[in-house]
């Protein structure tokens, strides 16, 4: 059951926390005797969208479609080719040192591997509470009772702290980053395909984790995922990418029951049904995404779409309103 059906939407008179637009990041590809650009991965191309303080957005796309690069470029772990992010209003990409040094307090990441993503050298408590010495929170006394205190909160034993991360199975690790990304009270968490490496029974545990920490610490979450079927649970609205753009964007429950565009008719076919006897028609889509160094013309998904017309080759679909609060970027939506 999705969130959107668990609980009453996400206020509506709340202006947005985050607003991003027309968000675009190329990569250069080099080449020749002079290192010369000679092409460039268009991995993220004009996606703009907005997330309202206490909601869940949920962007999902195959691998390839730039979801985790919007993420990271939004936490300026990258820089924009172009664009521009807002966070309540204050610039992400124009703020300066001191600024952004503020604005890491309010937005914090979650990663998507729970091996790699905690430093090995390092223990969970000086992991979970590195951010605040970096901040200067309190003092070290005060900092290790946050720590055990993060800890518990997020099902672990606050006598952690003292252990190493390759002591945890990657449930727990990925328990340790979620106590990281909370240690600084943030307004916002990018959550980066968190539960993509993890076994499916330990998945849920983590989902249900999130879902428990929006409610109690009033977080608002970006949850980037392949998953439409995690996406569904979590989700108040969903913003589903292909090839560098945002092709579908409505509130999580009206997009499940009703998609507009091909492409999340697609990802929706696949959604595992737990009643055997109920039986959803598949859509397979033919070949894989296409390069983004050379993106088709026209709708970039027509070469793969079941309903693709000449006029698709020809003209590139707006995302527009087809139905109050859904957007879709197809001509035939």
């Amino acid at each position: 059951m999705s969130k959107q059906k668990q609980r009453a939407a996400a206020p509506q008179a709340n202006g947005a926390l985050l607003k991003v637009q027309d968000l675009v990041k190329f990569f250069p590809i080099k080449g020749g005797l002079l290192q010369q650009t000679v092409a460039n991965v268009r991995a993220v191309d004009g996606v703009s969208f907005e997330i309202k303080k206490g909601e869940t957005l949920g962007l999902i796309g195959e691998s390839g479609s730039g979801k985790s690069t919007v993420a990271r470029t939004i936490m300026r772990l990258i820089p924009p080719t172009s664009g521009e992010a807002w966070l309540e209003g204050r610039s992400i990409f124009k703020a300066k040192k001191k600024e952004l040094h503020e604005m890491r307090r309010e937005v914090q990441i979650i990663f998507q591997d729970p091996y790699g993503s905690l430093n090995p050298r390092m223990s969970v408590g000086e992991i979970v509470g590195e951010g605040l010495l970096v901040h200067g929170v309190g003092s070290a006394h005060e900092r290790d009772k946050i720590v055990s205190e993060l800890l518990e909160v997020v099902g672990l034993r606050g006598q952690y702290r003292g252990r190493f991360p390759h002591e945890f199975s990657g449930g727990q690790r990925q328990r340790i980053g979620i106590a990281r990304a909370l240690a600084l009270r943030p307004k916002l968490i990018i959550a980066d395909e968190p539960v993509s490496a993890l076994d499916v029974s330990i998945q849920s545990q983590i989902l249900n984790l999130l879902e428990d920490l929006q409610n109690e610490f009033d977080l608002t979450y970006l949850f980037v995922a392949h998953n439409m079927a995690v996406v569904e649970q979590v989700s108040d609205r969903i913003a589903v990418m292909y090839l560098g753009k945002i092709v579908e964007l409505a509130p999580a429950e009206q997009l499940l029951r009703s998609p507009r565009h091909p492409y999340t008719k697609a990802l929706i076919s696949v959604i595992p049904i737990p009643d055997p006897t109920v039986r959803r028609e598949q859509t397979v889509l033919s070949g894989e995404i296409p390069s983004p160094t050379n993106p088709p013309s026209g709708c970039h998904f027509r070469t793969r779409c079941p309903i693709a017309t000449d006029y698709c080759a020809e003209v590139e679909p707006p995302l527009r309103e087809v139905s109050k609060g859904q957007f879709a970027a197809c001509h035939y939506a």
